[in-house]
């Protein structure tokens, strides 16, 4: 088997067509049919469903059309890597929306600083749906809050962060002080994420012990948007302090709740370590180091480092 034969592969397959396949590839369409036909028998199985359409991969071909992305994006890597004499290549890592508003930008800024060759992607969005890209080999790393359907991956614990109330100090019922039970929360208008949500859950079983109900308000799922709510007195929220960070008004107060499961657990999943390149082996040390640092200087609000 050669690179090439894989590079023929996957353009074959992102253009489900021979013929487009082969002038984008400067071949004839004899040429390259010959060489997809030399990969099928070397690999004793049909990978490509020819048609009058063009082509379709088997379920063979869609697997192997993974691998094939995944080992000529590491050749790839390597090669950028040798030719300039220290790290490169390129990494994609997510983050959900609360976590990247305190670690993203130190991070990127961390990144750059240390590894400048290395072209990261970050994607920001919901746990569930970063679990769903990793899965897909579209992430290298991530911070997820549940791993329940990570097939395959690499999971390390990161930190735990304490939840906090959230809401305009005028706010009929939003509590005083610096702490409060949960229970005592049972009154006040709460703007959460829709059922499902992995915080929705973590709120719902800290009522639930508490033996009492929430009275929900208003569900938004969407950070920006329910913040901007907070801030207008639509009614208060209840969120991880990373979430708080940009949360400037002074109008606006935060009380952590004391119930000790009110918690957020933050993992770090990535591929397994035999999958990742060089360059997103060196974020998920970055990644680390960079949370460290904030927990430690206490840049974010409310979290412990986990402790195994």
């Amino acid at each position: 088997m050669e690179l090439r034969q894989l590079r023929y592969f996957v353009r074959v397959v992102e253009l489900g067509s021979m013929g487009r396949a082969a002038g984008d590839l400067g071949l004839v369409t004899s040429a390259l049919s010959q060489q997809i036909s030399r990969l099928e028998g070397e690999l004793s199985t049909r990978l490509l469903q020819r048609g009058a359409g063009g082509v379709v991969p088997t379920d063979a071909g869609v697997a192997f059309f993974r691998q094939a992305q995944l080992a000529l994006r590491h050749v790839d890597d390597a090669a950028r890597a040798a030719k300039q004499a220290r790290l490169a290549g390129h990494v994609s890592v997510g983050l959900p929306p609360s976590t990247s508003a305190v670690l993203a930008l130190p991070f990127l800024r961390a990144m750059r600083e240390r590894y400048p060759d290395v072209r990261l992607h970050l994607v920001e969005s919901l746990s569930g749906n970063l679990v769903a890209m990793l899965n897909a080999r579209q992430l290298d790393l991530a911070v997820l809050f549940e791993t329940g359907s990570a097939r395959r991956l690499s999971v390390q614990p990161l930190l735990d962060e304490r939840l906090f109330v959230v809401g305009r100090r005028d706010l009929a019922g939003m509590p005083g002080g610096k702490t409060v039970a949960i229970a005592r929360l049972a009154e006040l208008p709460l703007l959460l994420p829709s059922a499902g949500h992995g915080l929705r859950e973590i709120v719902d079983a800290a009522f639930a012990r508490a033996q009492s109900v929430p009275r929900i308000a208003l569900e938004i799922d969407g950070l920006a948007v329910l913040m901007d709510a907070v801030r207008a007195g639509v009614g208060a929220t209840i969120q991880p302090g990373a979430a708080t960070s940009r949360v400037s008004d002074e109008a606006v107060a935060l009380v952590g709740i004391s119930d000790r499961g009110a918690r957020r657990r933050n993992v770090l999943a990535s591929l397994s370590d035999d999958e990742l390149a060089p360059a997103a082996l060196a974020a998920r040390v970055v990644l680390k180091s960079v949370a460290a640092t904030l927990v430690g200087e206490q840049h974010w609000p409310g979290a412990t480092l986990h402790e195994a």
